[in-house]
């Protein structure tokens, strides 16, 4: 008995809304596989082996596969998709830094806020009869705004026609790492300046109270001072720049036998005051976020990778856009804040 993702008829269409695999997996679903050799393939990789398309390893196909006939050729902006956001997530660190990624259709997003007063915050006995305090939660005054990064693929069909899918697909993961680096830059952003709704971060300075040192010198005790300001929050995640990483390696209280074996081993820190130790170039010089990754950011997707497949399908290639839209809501104001050195 033959298996029905073997003769559906694929049409670009397929891409409109919900997304080309959800269709996909609405026409083929996947839980028609369990206790198959097919088991663990999603609808798209079903497809791969219906074609005999193989996208990686030593043995990978041409690019020319993907156009063998008109069903086949629906497959290769999936194929596009996927690799650029697989090259997203290999370095992408914004899941340790946000609380929560919201899926939003649109430009326009209006977040929530809870800002209780010091007062508020204790939960007090109620006594029988008495009100209970409350915690208002209302929308933000102004919209977030949602940005939309891409790179434009330029690659006319004949040039690449014969080179190996593992091969093309390096670059697409770079054009990934690309829009991942620029998305990691509006993050930061909005942890230090805010999302438009004046709350920006708080900002301390080593040698100026209440954080103790000189100004210029990362030490210990300024780390110890930063960390004291997070209560009732948790300094859970320390976000740097490579002149600052290089700082806190300095640092005496990193150079136990213990640290440097981690170090030389697995290039992994012993993580300041329990903290998460993250290092990205998108930092400005002498300046060190602080967070608390549960309370402190919201990811706002506008969309996911989107490709243009009418000219990849149509045109084989040439010119297509490959773009993904989102933004960032600052949730807590007083779970982050910033140190500069």
């Amino acid at each position: 008995m033959g298996f029905r993702f073997e003769s559906l008829k694929l049409e670009k269409e397929m891409y409109g809304r919900g997304g080309f695999l959800k269709n996909l997996e609405t026409l083929d679903p996947s839980e028609n596989y369990r206790g198959t050799p097919l088991e663990g393939l999603d609808a798209f990789q079903r497809q791969l082996k219906r074609f005999d398309i193989h996208v990686k390893g030593a043995g990978s196909d041409f690019v020319d596969k993907f156009f063998f006939s008109a069903d086949s050729a629906v497959l290769f902006p999936e194929f596009v998709s996927r690799t650029v956001r697989q090259g997203l997530e290999e370095e992408c660190i914004l899941p340790s830094l946000t609380a929560t990624v919201t899926y939003f259709d649109g430009m326009d997003y209006r977040s929530i806020a809870s800002t209780p007063a010091e007062d508020e915050k204790i939960l007090r006995r109620v006594e029988e009869g008495a009100a209970i305090p409350q915690t208002v939660i209302r929308t933000q005054e102004n919209l977030v705004r949602l940005h939309k990064r891409g790179r434009m693929l330029v690659a006319p069909y004949e040039a690449i026609r014969y080179q190996r899918l593992d091969l093309f697909a390096v670059t697409l993961r770079q054009i990934g790492a690309y829009i991942g680096r620029m998305q990691l830059q509006d993050a930061i952003d909005v942890l230090c300046n805010g999302d438009g709704n004046q709350n920006p971060a708080e900002i301390f300075s080593v040698g100026s109270a209440p954080i103790s040192g000189s100004a210029g010198a990362l030490s210990y005790d300024a780390l110890l001072d930063f960390w004291s300001l997070f209560d009732p929050y948790r300094l859970n995640t320390l976000l740097v720049g490579n002149d600052t990483m290089l700082a806190l390696l300095r640092l005496p209280e990193f150079q136990n036998p213990l640290t440097g074996l981690n170090f030389q081993g697995t290039g992994t820190l012993t993580a300041p005051l329990g903290a998460n130790l993250l290092r990205t170039s998108a930092m400005p010089e002498g300046t060190v976020i602080g967070l608390d990754k549960n309370y402190a950011l919201e990811q706002i997707c506008g969309s996911d990778i989107v490709v243009e497949y009418d000219k990849l399908i149509d045109r084989q290639l040439e010119r297509a856009a490959i773009t993904s839209i989102s933004g960032f809501s600052k949730l807590f104001t007083d779970a982050s804040k910033v140190l500069l050195v």
